[in-house]
């Protein structure tokens, strides 16, 4: 390795990429190719800089695993984060989804990607964090996939009194074209704008 500062970032970023699971000692040992000694000396050094700075993270070890959380003082405002409604605009992929969705449920992700003709599992991602979409449940057959359909808070956020309140579909609308599952988009995109 370089230095010890290139090798303290290194080691923020492995916190950082290691999530909730955190990283152990002998991980971080093993990708940087060091001393598990020389790892100890550099987690230290970082703890003491996180804690001494003005900084949103700490670095804590717990059952020895390694990763950063955020300060317990700024709580409130993670909190005001968390409650505040979200009025970030979705995707052109997550309205599609979405459409398809609000007009086929209860729909699987298989059929959705067929009606879209590409992936479907960030949008979907996206519209269940968003609370617009929810597992409605679960299909027959081999594998019983997941049925979405959408959630009250969808009709709320489309001012929507019900479901039967969308636009009706083109009746020259094919499932398996592309371009027209964009006119089905086009079509919903225009009852939210």
């Amino acid at each position: 390795m370089n230095d010890a500062v290139e090798t303290k970032a290194i080691i923020e970023g492995l916190l950082f990429v290691s999530g909730e699971e955190g990283i152990d000692r002998k991980q971080i040992a093993d990708v940087l190719e060091i001393d598990i000694h020389i790892v100890d000396d550099l987690l230290s050094e970082l703890k003491e800089e996180y804690e001494s700075k003005k900084r949103g993270f700490k670095i804590i070890e717990v059952a020895g695993v390694f990763q950063f959380v955020t300060k317990p003082e700024h709580a409130r405002f993670y909190e005001r984060l968390v409650s505040t409604p979200q009025h970030a605009t979705l995707s052109q992929a997550a309205l599609e989804t979405l459409a398809i969705i609000a007009y086929k449920q209860p729909i699987t992700r298989t059929e959705i990607e067929e009606v879209r003709g590409v992936k479907t599992e960030k949008p979907l991602s996206t519209l269940s964090a968003k609370g617009l979409i929810k597992e409605v449940g679960r299909a027959e057959g081999t594998g019983r996939a997941i049925l979405y359909g959408t959630t009250k808070a969808f009709l709320d956020h489309f001012g929507l009194k019900s479901i039967e309140e969308l636009p009706p579909l083109p009746e020259n609308v094919n499932e398996q074209s592309i371009e027209e599952a964009d006119l089905f988009f086009s079509k919903f995109k225009e009852t939210i704008e």
